[in-house]
């Protein structure tokens, strides 16, 4: 059992690794790399959102090696944080379409607080139900 959990953990970083590598493939490779071609930029994005669905399944292979209190700690760990992630994502877009925030709403602070809030949830709760 622990063996097919390292494995799993393992699989999911490499996916997780390699997404991370992807993404920033597609998003600096049309300015540095091949000058704004569309079809590379395509196939660029398109490798980066499957690289971004086996990230998924792998993270999911992970969660169904764990037992019923790790499942539990972190099933209510997601629950919080896609609760959150909907308010204050939308909540953040708000503020920048009616102009009560001085600059664009970024996606990378929606998911920056998205990564900060899951691992407050998952600490708290370790620390809650252990």
């Amino acid at each position: 059992m622990k063996k097919e959990r390292r494995k799993n953990l393992y699989r999911l970083a490499a996916w997780t690794w390699s997404w991370v590598v992807t993404m920033a493939i597609a998003t600096f490779g049309p300015k540095y790399i091949w000058d704004d071609h569309t079809v590379l930029t395509v196939l660029a994005v398109t490798v980066n959102f499957a690289n971004g669905i086996l990230m998924i399944i792998a993270n999911r292979n992970l969660f169904n090696n764990f037992d019923e209190l790790e499942r539990k700690i972190h099933l209510e760990s997601l629950a919080l944080t896609l609760g959150l992630a909907v308010v204050v994502g939308l909540t953040y877009s708000l503020l920048d379409i009616t102009n009560l925030i001085g600059y664009d709403a970024e996606i990378s602070n929606l998911v920056l607080f998205i990564g900060i809030a899951y691992l407050l949830f998952v600490t708290v709760n370790t620390r809650r139900y252990t």
